[in-house]
């Protein structure tokens, strides 16, 4: 048979036939379609007793056969190439898939981490102004002058609850600590009342990390309660407590605390108990392992490199601890000091460990400074905020395994740095230095003039030589100023008329004694704060926890939901409307 070059241009590839007589031809199809170029060589070899029978079979025809075998290595060659890059995509899907679904969380479960979450309450993002603005001001800074928070400020976030635009701190803290949004009062329950488990819980008993709890207000207040508790109502602080040492299903998931609150501790007997039974919860502590303390002698003696200090139980004041700007150093440690030093404690309890620690640390009376409208005392435990996280940020620096979160639950106050004093249009200025000069809270002034001395004389020279130029820092204040100080009987409305005279004379504003709904500040720093960057609902912040430590909340949940969630004693009845914040029991002295 002999080539046409014709009829070649026209023919599909070839077959080759099983001939037993050797003489091995191609056959060309007559489907009028092109064979794949793998028949030609299938048939080639398959078809014959050896590759070389099979060429030389072929060798009238090597023309057809050369051009076949030339294409069916391009086709293998071009089948390699895709079937090659279709594997390496689905691996590298396959295995990010893996990594973020299962990966991460396996990864997370097996390396040691850190987590600091700081909490200012009532923070808002005109109050980080103004505090800035103040040490610039009354410090001789320079205008470039970037505070602790400044430098590591990622985005915002949100603080809606569940059932307002305006939350409340304890919807707030649990909207970190569950992840989820809930009502107005809700402590560590969602908004159907149930319990539900916390990321100190869950990193205590699945990470089997070390925790703990530093505050300034009641450690059974509203935000530490919400990580460490779980109540229908923030003012079921008995319970709470009974929680916090470890009264229900877990056991004790609460290594540290450090702050005040000792009244809700003490049997309903012991003087300056909150208590309505008559448990002593620092006796069962005890009993359980729990170190207590209670002076400043005993914090300073606390040795944070020693072993065997946890659990621990510090309580500083029966109920909160005194504002910065009362606080006396030789009676209470600072916010930062007690952040120092549980940083220490838990450092050294982690340290040859596979597991680190949960920190929670709230500047607690930034807000109630701010329900006060007290802007002196509002700023110094900002300053004193400042400090604790300079300290948190020191303990990243030295150990690159940390991430720390400052995020505040709500702004209270409605604070602006700016105040309109008249009709006229209003100068551009508002004036730090007026706040320099003031050494006491209004609480505090409140305390001492509630009831005061009876004699309307006493209590007229008591505010003109002390009250104002002493306490407040104000030294021109004015004759109908000073009587209507000294004449005021309510502390309500004794505590307005102290909030406008400094207000007024550093020209700063207040729209209200509550919260607002403005969104607030977020910062982060160290391992994974860039996740954070933008705008964030507060469930963010529980969910990031989650995700950085490989938590699963929902088995907490399960576990717990047995727990009681109500108090069998009556609670203290306006501890959720705030005034508990406002009246501490040590300043109660004129309440009706």
């Amino acid at each position: 048979m002999r080539f046409r070059e014709k009829a070649m241009a026209r023919a599909p590839y070839s077959e080759l036939p099983q001939a037993d007589d050797g003489a091995a031809r191609v056959r060309f199809r007559d489907d009028g379609h092109e064979s794949d170029a793998a028949d030609v060589e299938d048939n080639l070899f398959d078809g014959a007793a050896s590759p070389g029978r099979a060429l030389e079979g072929a060798d009238g025809d090597t023309p057809y056969y050369a051009a076949a075998l030339g294409r069916r290595r391009r086709i293998c060659k071009k089948r390699g190439f895709w079937v090659t890059v279709v594997f390496l995509v689905v691996v590298s899907v396959v295995g990010v898939c893996w990594l973020y679904l299962d990966g991460i969380s396996w990864m997370q479960r097996s390396r040691k981490r850190n987590v600091i979450i700081m909490i200012s309450d009532g923070f808002g993002p005109a109050s980080e102004t103004m505090a800035r603005n103040y040490v610039q001001q009354t410090r001789g800074l320079p205008i470039g002058y970037m505070s602790p928070l400044d430098e590591i400020l990622v985005g915002a976030s949100r603080t809606r609850s569940n059932s307002s635009l305006i939350t409340d701190s304890a919807a707030g803290a649990t909207a970190f600590s569950c992840g989820v949004k809930t009502y107005n009062g809700a402590i560590g329950v969602s908004s159907d009342g149930a319990p539900c488990g916390t990321v100190l819980e869950a990193a205590k008993l699945q990470r089997s990390m070390a925790t703990g709890l530093v505050v300034t207000s009641r450690i059974t207040h509203a935000t530490p309660a919400s990580f460490s508790a779980h109540a229908t109502g923030r003012d079921m602080e008995d319970l709470i407590a009974e929680y916090q040492i470890g009264n229900y299903s877990l056991g004790p998931v609460v290594d540290l605390m450090l702050g005040g609150g000792r009244c809700h501790f003490v049997p309903r007997a012991t003087e300056g108990s909150c208590r309505a039974d008559d448990r002593d919860l620092l006796a069962e502590a005890q009993a359980a392992g729990f170190r207590t303390l209670g002076s400043r002698e005993e914090f300073d003696a606390l040795d944070a490199r020693a072993a065997g200090t946890l659990p621990l139980l510090g309580t500083f004041a029966g109920s909160h601890m005194d504002y910065e700007i009362d606080r006396d150093a030789a009676q209470q440690p600072s916010l930062a000091e007690m952040t120092d030093k549980a940083l220490g404690i838990l450092d050294t309890a982690t340290r040859g460990a596979s597991a680190g620690f949960l920190l929670v640390v709230e500047g607690s009376r930034i807000d109630m400074a701010a329900h006060t409208n007290d802007p002196a005392t509002h700023v110094r435990d900002i300053i004193a905020y400042w400090d604790a996280v300079a300290a948190a940020r020191r303990f990243v620096d030295a150990h690159p395994d940390t991430v720390l979160i400052s995020v505040s639950d709500h702004e209270t106050g409605g604070f602006s740095a700016a105040k309109q004093l008249g009709p006229a249009y209003p100068e551009y200025k508002w004036r730090p230095e007026a706040l320099e000069a003031a050494t006491h809270s209004i609480e505090y002034i409140s305390s001492q003039l509630l009831p005061g001395p009876a004699d309307s004389g006493a209590r007229y020279a008591l505010v003109r030589d002390t009250v104002f130029p002493k306490w407040l820092g104000i030294a021109d204040a004015t004759h109908d100023e000073i009587l209507a100080v000294a004449r005021e009987a309510d502390a309500t409305q004794l505590r307005q008329l102290l909030s406008t005279a400094i207000s007024d004379r550093a020209q700063v504003g207040w729209a209200t004694h509550g919260h607002s709904a403005v969104d607030v500040n977020l910062y982060a720093y160290g391992r994974g704060a860039d996740q954070l960057r933008g705008n964030h609902e507060n469930t963010d912040i529980g969910a990031f926890v989650v995700r950085a430590l490989g938590l699963d909340l929902t088995a907490i949940t399960t576990a717990i939901k047995g727990d009681r969630v109500h108090q069998p004693t009556v609670a203290a009845h306006d501890a959720g409307l705030g005034r508990h914040d406002l009246d501490a029991p040590e300043h109660l002295a004129g309440r009706t």
